[in-house]
């Protein structure tokens, strides 16, 4: 189980944005050559959530794109869902499956049960996590370290 390369894309552009307090406005070709995401495709990316209420977009000289919501509640989950929809290891092991179940029988299916519950501890954590999260994780001030 994968996420897609709209996901990872989104995720690194939100995590750049997120990174400069207050509320600046980031041109497409800025984010891309900082996260060297072709600028065709982050376009994509960008309209989507703004359509989603993530992002507000600012026409005209000194345009671009900036975040509406705050990094803390913006969760991985909704990102994911958003470009991927729900990620499920089985078709069956979503919450209202909308391909049939293989198996003889879904009730006693234990690959099926196994399946669900991974799928729901899946949900959780990226339900859980944010874009706040992640930017936790950056090195300390993001300084850069050498070695001589």
């Amino acid at each position: 189980m994968r996420i897609s390369r709209k996901v990872e894309y989104a995720l690194r552009a939100l995590v750049t944005m997120a990174r400069d307090p207050g509320c600046r406005v980031f041109q497409i070709q800025e984010l891309s050559r900082s996260e060297n995401i072709p600028v065709k495709f982050l376009e994509q990316i960008l309209l989507a959530l703004r359509n989603a209420g993530i992002l507000g977009s600012k026409r005209g000289v000194g345009g671009g794109y900036a975040l509406l919501k705050k990094p803390i509640d913006i969760t991985l989950g909704e990102i994911v869902v958003l470009f991927d929809g729900p990620l499920t290891p089985l078709p069956c092991a979503l919450a209202k499956p909308n391909e049939p179940c293989t198996c003889p029988n879904p009730a006693t299916c234990e690959l099926r049960i196994f399946m669900t519950g991974i799928r729901e501890q899946l949900d959780l954590i990226l339900g859980q996590k944010t874009i706040e999260d992640l930017l936790a994780l950056s090195p300390a001030g993001g300084a850069l370290a050498f070695d001589i």
